[in-house]
């Protein structure tokens, strides 16, 4: 399908940086150059040897990557907000879509041309509205299907919206996040897919002047979810903050990607992701990318993710980077760890009379914790607390 016709063919935020519509992708030396486009033949078909593609596993995509993919299904969307939020369905014409960004590999560039409905939830300027619910349900086992939703708060606007994935089959999706100046903004994404699910998604966001975007990405659930997140500061003074959470069984596959684009002067960025892996086969992947451009001078930006492996045969896979074209900011840093179990918090628990399941239980509470209290939906938070100790329940630690 055509490209949309409203969009410029400039990265939102880097001045310059073209989007090509057809021909070989050149591999980048800088991610500021990371190459963007909304026509799916753009991209070449991966083989797996890419950098953005070697660790996931192709063969269990469902053929979301290939040459020509018919999708046989469509996506449930509901959507539960109260006055004076709006919720609209549109098509590809509207001038909202195409704010939050630009697909940056080929399985959300595919998306993107392969929707035929959007969902539009948009927060007025200035209000204040109760927690509002997007849950998305997929299209049935061995079914797929593409989706598109379009999150905006408008200027002065607080609001939290909890976005919820759910069912089986396979989907490709984009989520555009457009925070407008002054706004708060919290996007709590759940990715709780039945065991057979596939989900490849793109999450981009728009952050104004002055304005307040807290993002939180839980995964559980599927047989494979990649998510791919990129945050760009359309002015001065944009705050994200990037929380994740996800718990891996066996055989599972889920993985994390990100760029933090800094192109403007003024602006802040943290981020926090821990993972625990059980099983045999069970591997994450998170890959941190954050990028200070020259202009944008006095950043301040730190990046962390931690991993906890509780069990023989699971692996994951970690990779910071931080990427600064200015030496005129305020504080840039990150770091990674993936670890066992720390023997010395057990064997203090364990000296108190505490049993060692219970012991190691309340070690993997502990390590969450950090991340579950800044969740300030109750019903939210007390649903993933009971989901980690089901998954602690099932290997009997």
């Amino acid at each position: 399908m055509a490209t949309p016709t409203h969009t410029s063919d400039v990265t939102p935020g880097v001045a310059g940086k073209a989007h090509s519509h057809g021909g070989p992708v050149i591999p980048q030396s800088s991610r500021g150059e990371r190459f963007t486009s909304y026509d799916v033949a753009a991209f070449e078909v991966p083989g797996g040897r890419e950098e953005d593609w070697r660790f996931t596993p192709l063969r269990r995509l469902a053929g979301l990557h290939e040459a020509a993919k018919t999708v046989d299904g469509s996506l449930t969307v509901e959507v539960t907000a109260e006055a004076p939020v709006t919720v609209e369905t549109v098509d590809r014409s509207d001038a909202r879509i195409g704010q939050g960004g630009v697909p940056a590999d080929r399985v959300a560039a595919a998306a993107w041309s392969g929707f035929t409905e959007a969902t539009v939830v948009t927060i007025p300027g200035d209000t204040r509205p109760d927690p509002i619910s997007v849950v998305v349900t997929g299209p049935g086992a061995d079914k797929s299907a593409y989706g598109h939703l379009h999150l905006r708060a408008e200027a002065f606007a607080e609001a939290t919206v909890v976005l919820d994935y759910r069912g089986s089959g396979a989907v490709a999706d984009n989520v555009e996040i457009v925070a407008g100046d002054s706004a708060r903004l919290t996007v709590i994404t759940l990715h709780d897919w039945a065991t057979d699910a596939v989900h490849v998604g793109a999450q981009h966001a728009s952050v104004g002047r002055d304005a307040t975007l807290r993002h939180f990405a839980v995964t559980l659930g599927g047989d494979l979810v990649r998510i791919s997140s990129t945050v760009n500061y359309r002015d001065r003074g944009g705050d994200a903050e990037l929380l994740g959470l996800y718990f891996a069984d066996a055989g599972q596959h889920l993985e994390h990607r990100m760029l933090v684009d800094h192109s403007v002067p003024n602006c802040r960025s943290n981020v926090v992701y821990k993972g625990a892996l059980q099983g045999e086969g069970a591997h994450t992947v998170w890959i941190g990318d954050v990028l200070i451009q020259a202009a944008a001078e006095a950043t301040e930006t730190f990046e962390l993710n931690r991993n906890l492996i509780l069990t023989d045969g699971a692996r994951a896979d970690s990779v910071p980077n931080l990427e600064i074209e200015t030496g005129e900011i305020q504080g840039a840093g990150h770091a990674s760890a993936t670890g066992r179990f720390d023997d010395e918090q057990l064997f203090y628990l364990q000296a108190r009379g505490i049993p060692v399941e219970v012991a190691r239980r309340l070690v993997v509470r502990g390590f969450f914790g950090e991340i579950l209290q800044k969740i300030a939906v109750p019903e939210v938070r007390e649903r993933l607390e009971a989901a980690i100790e089901a998954e602690l329940a099932a290997v009997g630690t």
